[in-house]
């Protein structure tokens, strides 16, 4: 049965991925018309961007409305592994765009060259897109980090990127510009698609950092350090002899844990099911909210 708790948290989710969707849609749609308007590759690999950010946060809200739905007869362990598989879709579409984006910087590079125009609108959509991007990415890494949803922080993780990319693409713009006015600068006309291939980069190598933890998160792979702790501190009761067969996993946002304690056999089952309960209380204090099933065994 779902709480209050838990059904507010998922409102707070959905509304902060909500306004994500949003914002990618303005922000996609702002940065096309003036990449087309100015002829900039840098803007509209930025376009591209922010049309895959849009993608991701649509993806993104779905997987959290449906990844806050309470385990079932079908799904012991809930729905949050969707939040995982939300978060590597987003990692792949962020490699394609990448590809594309170095294939037409090479293009323009060693093929044909495009005239770019850096203009105010030029400069104005990237400087507009920094102000938002920075707006959403503090907003979601804050709900990200209070509820622990991995598919936030892929959201969270999309306008971070924007925002240092934003900012090569500016830089780009200004070279443009130079090689402009000043005749012996003529050679850096091409700085628009240099900063496109920096883009990329950036991207590919964040897209692969996510990646890697997403797929850690779908393979059940422990915390770092969890299991240390819960060992530590559980064998510290009154009562545990030993602490054992510790096995961790996540599914979205939630955590859960599987233990082994081996106690004094004379343990009435009052005593033993009270100790259950101090040993689980133990756990949520070092990972809240975790769902926890103690074994006890009796000490040979």
């Amino acid at each position: 049965m779902t709480t209050t708790t838990s059904r507010s948290a998922l409102r707070e989710k959905n509304s902060v991925a909500l306004s994500s969707v949003i914002a990618a849609i303005a922000l996609t749609l702002f940065k096309l018309t003036v990449g087309l308007m100015t002829n900039s590759l840098g803007i509209l690999a930025e376009a591209a961007h922010s049309g895959l950010d849009l993608v991701a946060a649509v993806v993104t809200l779905t997987a959290v409305r449906f990844s806050g739905k309470p385990s079932d007869m079908k799904h012991h362990f809930g729905h949050g592994k969707i939040e995982n598989l939300s978060a590597l879709f987003e990692s792949l579409l962020l490699l394609l765009t990448c590809g594309w984006i170095i294939y037409e910087a090479a293009q323009r590079l060693l093929v044909s060259s495009a005239k770019v125009d850096a203009s105010i609108w030029a400069f104005l959509v990237m400087f507009v897109s920094i102000v938002i991007d920075y707006s959403r990415s503090r907003v979601l890494y804050k709900a990200a980090r209070k509820h622990n949803s991995q598919a936030l922080e892929a959201d969270a993780l999309h306008f971070r990127t924007d925002i240092w990319s934003s900012s090569v693409v500016i830089v780009g713009l200004m070279v443009v510009k130079l090689s402009e006015n000043i005749p012996q600068m003529a050679w850096l006309a091409n700085a628009d698609s240099f900063a496109a291939v920096v883009v990329a980069i950036i991207v590919i190598y964040v897209s692969l950092q996510l990646g890697k933890r997403t797929v850690q998160g779908l393979l059940d792979s422990a915390p770092a350090g969890l299991r240390e702790q819960v060992k530590r501190d559980a064998e510290k009761i009154w009562g545990i002899q030993s602490c054992h067969r510790i096995r961790i996993r996540t599914s979205g946002p939630k955590l859960f844990v599987d233990l082994h304690v081996t106690a004094d056999p004379h343990l009435s089952l009052e005593e033993g099911h009270n100790l259950t309960l101090e040993v689980e209380r133990v756990v949520r204090a070092l990972a809240p909210d975790t769902d926890v099933v103690v074994h006890v065994e009796p000490k040979r």
